[in-house]
């Protein structure tokens, strides 16, 4: 019922910079929370940044000052500057919401993106 699609993941140097970007299409009737996760290999899933309908925007303290969320409706943009080695990993879009006014909270995943920052 409701589609996430990711793009912009890549390959970059250290130091580097990249955009990703999160589509959600579908039956959406309301939008709890939209946010960025990552999993490195061998390594549990976690959040990296989360924009609640609330209005807040909480970051990984390993993120802070160097990505930005933003989102715009039920597009949802990652910035990523200053790029480490650290950062590689899948990227997954998340949404959490109702598609009905009357349907419980519902979570969404993307696709992934793969983000590879070499030393």
């Amino acid at each position: 019922q409701v589609q996430l699609v990711e793009s912009g993941g890549g390959l970059v140097q250290a130091g580097g910079s990249l955009r990703l970007s999160c589509v959600a299409s579908g039956r959406i009737f309301s939008i709890n929370s939209m946010g960025w996760y990552r999993q490195a290999p061998g390594k549990q899933r976690e959040l990296v940044a989360e924009s609640t309908t609330g209005g807040s925007t909480n970051y990984a303290d390993s993120v802070k000052s160097r990505f930005t969320l933003s989102r715009d409706n039920a597009n949802l943009y990652l910035q990523m500057n200053s790029l480490k080695p650290e950062d590689t990993a899948v990227y997954y879009c998340n949404v959490r919401c109702r598609v009905t006014a009357w349907s419980p909270v519902l979570e969404y995943w993307g696709q992934g993106s793969q983000v590879t920052v070499s030393s």
